[in-house]
């Protein structure tokens, strides 16, 4: 229970900062759950001492994240920056250790052995590029400098992993061969790339011969697809290659099929980018609230003025590996395609770029607890020196990015989308509503179409009442006219004021007492639409006892479609630009209200998924002939277009 407890809490942690950032994005969301991670580990409960487990850790955490930055990547873009990928990856990741681990041994030999040295550079190399974008969110990014940053944090992990595999292997036996760590190197790295590619294509000739013999295959491929990471890294592990190099390798593979496979499964496809976008959110969240978990624990083992020293050699590897990055792209030795005037800049992009994270923290909490049967005295200080390496880097990157980037800036405000939003919706349902036929196909088609306008808008509850008091007193004026020209009987024209004196729940603010009241006013609808049967049988009889026609009398359907199409007319003739969100609302009410009574209507399924695919065509239409005039911006159109793309998505599949 307490593993579950566990896992609820670093959950509820990573949604409470991704809340707290949506609510005030300038500070990264990184530096938010790490603090939500310090906070949990203040909570009184068993639940927040959490051991990592860094062989399962890596195998169910980073190995799908690596997995899905792979398959994220172009194949074609991957190919053009092989030399960049060589160079930060292989060549400076070699020489980045061999640097800082002997500077290390030379200003501290008493304290770092030259094995001791290198495994502590060996964990600070690698980089995390989704720290990267954490940082960057509302800064522009040169492409050139981004597109180095994501292929460099997908291989120099497996670097750092082997690095420190053969510093500890040194550490622990007291000697090191060249010979033997460069075949290590290479059978380690190249052979993780090679089996990843060979394992990932046999998946891939799995899907393609299921897609070839059968259509709707989702609930087969997608969780093949979500289970291959683990799978591929534990295989790869179990034959001394690189895990992490393998699920990329094998990501990378699928993310040339994704290229030909666009449209052809494109349920599939979008179906797996939703299910890996929310996987990929909850672990690297993940990572960062247990990163804020684990640092008072490791503090806590540590004296004041030993923490003070190890702060201070944090800070001092940070600005080394700093200089080591800046040098590294300001004399060319990886290629940023940098234009001479803005070649330093970018330098400095990259140094800033290498933001540490998530296999920085695995790394650290990979070294063994005893060595040759001893404790590992210096576990504690490098687990700690690391954290604070990450959290460095983090720092100094959400302060130095916003003053070196230019901020990201749409041409229009999300005031400007909302608006042209209700124009757009508004536009298809009134070219709806001159269709004469399908009336109640249509009626449900606006309901759908109105929600779209209404979910960014807080309605005007003073507007909101004004005119449904109107509406109501409409009704009432109605029903007494035709009591009064005989077209109903007296009893039912009390049986429908009863309906109209109760005033349309509240729809406008989605709040617990709003869905109370929902409940109540249903239970009641439920109540009186019982007792209509009974009235309608009693009409009936009347009609037969006294040989009147049934013509003569409104019957119950007709009297609520003439009190929806009165109160619609007046609606349309107070409508303006600045109660059109108020009335939409009612008129959903409306919508909704006589949908209840008149449910026994048979709809037609096919011509409403046929409405539906004319109102989203509208909507396009809308889009394109405003951007043609000059109304509306490229980017706001192609803003409206996704969301209009994705609500057709949603509601074609809620129809299947």
């Amino acid at each position: 229970m307490d593993t579950i407890f566990t896992i609820f809490l670093l959950l509820t942690a990573v949604v409470a900062a991704n809340i707290i950032h949506l609510i005030y994005p300038k500070i990264p969301l990184s530096i938010y759950q790490i603090v939500a991670g310090i906070l949990m580990a203040s909570l009184p409960t068993t639940a927040t001492d959490f051991t990592m487990h860094p062989e399962l850790f890596m195998m169910v955490v980073i190995a799908p994240l690596m997995f899905n930055d792979g398959q994220n990547q172009s194949f074609k873009v991957l190919s053009k920056n092989v030399k960049n990928i060589l160079s930060l990856s292989v060549g400076f990741a070699l020489v980045a250790v061999i640097i800082i681990g002997a500077a290390l041994h030379l200003t501290f030999p008493r304290t770092f052995t030259l094995p001791l040295a290198f495994m502590l550079a060996a964990i600070i190399t690698p980089t995390d590029a989704v720290a990267v974008k954490s940082l960057t969110t509302n800064v522009t990014m040169p492409e050139n400098v981004n597109t180095t940053l994501e292929v460099e944090s997908l291989f120099n992990d497996a670097s750092g992993i082997v690095l420190l595999d053969l510093a500890l292997a040194a550490f622990t036996s007291g000697a090191f061969s060249l010979t033997h760590g460069i075949w290590y190197f290479s059978y380690v790295f190249f052979g993780g790339i090679i089996f990843g590619a060979i394992l990932g294509n046999l998946l891939i000739s799995l899907r393609m011969k299921l897609m070839s013999q059968h259509v709707d295959i989702g609930s087969i491929v997608i969780p093949i697809n979500v289970m291959t990471p683990v799978v591929i890294y534990w295989l790869a592990e179990e034959c001394h290659f690189s895990g992490i190099l393998a699920v990329v390798s094998a990501g990378v593979v699928h993310s040339i099929l994704y290229d030909r496979l666009r449209l052809s499964s494109a349920k599939v496809q979008m179906a797996t980018k939703m299910i890996w976008s929310i996987v990929s959110d909850a672990l690297n969240g993940i990572v960062f609230v247990l990163l804020g978990l684990l640092i008072p624990q490791v503090i806590g083992r540590t004296t004041p003025t030993n923490l003070l020293k190890l702060i201070g050699l944090a800070c001092g590897l940070f600005l080394v590996m700093l200089i080591l990055r800046y040098a590294w792209a300001r004399w060319r030795i990886v290629n940023l395609h940098s234009s001479k005037e803005k070649v330093n800049r970018d330098s400095w992009l990259l140094a800033l770029g290498g933001v540490h994270g998530t296999i920085t923290l695995s790394l650290a909490f990979s070294l063994p607890i005893l060595v040759s049967g001893k404790s590992f005295a210096f576990r504690n200080s490098i687990i700690l020196i690391s954290a604070l390496v990450i959290l460095i880097s983090i720092i100094v990157g959400a302060v130095a990015f916003p003053l070196i980037l230019p901020r990201k800036a749409n041409d229009y405000s999300k005031a400007e989308f909302h608006d042209a939003l209700v124009k757009t919706v508004q536009y298809a349902i009134t070219e709806l509503k001159s269709n004469t036929e399908d009336r109640a196909e249509r009626a449900i088609i606006m309901d759908q179409l109105s929600s779209q306008m209404t979910q960014y808008h807080r309605i005007n509850t003073d507007v909101f009442e004004k005119i449904a008091r109107k509406a109501h007193q409409l009704e009432l004026e109605i029903i007494e006219q035709l009591a009064e020209e005989e077209k109903i009987s007296e009893r039912q024209a009390e049986w429908y004021s009863r309906i109209v004196a109760r005033s349309i729940y509240n729809t406008s603010n989605h709040t617990f007492m709003s869905f109370v009241s929902t409940v109540i006013h249903r239970i009641k609808w439920r109540i009186i639409r019982h007792r209509n049967v009974k009235i309608q049988a009693l009409h009936q009889r009347h009609l037969e006892q006294n040989q009147l026609h049934p013509d003569q009398f409104l019957s119950f359907r007709n009297v609520f479609n003439l009190l929806s199409h009165r109160v619609n007319k007046y609606l349309d003739t107070v409508q303006t630009t600045q109660n059109v969100n108020e009335i939409t609302m009612i008129r959903r009410a409306y919508l909704q209200r006589a949908h209840f009574f008149t449910r026994d209507t048979s709809i037609d399924a096919d011509r409403m998924n046929a409405l539906f695919v004319e109102a989203f065509q509208l909507e396009h239409s809308y889009v394109q002939q405003s951007l043609v005039d000059g109304t509306l911006s490229q980017s706001l159109a192609n803003a409206l277009n996704e969301h209009i793309s994705i609500d057709e998505l949603v509601m074609v599949q809620s129809m299947e």
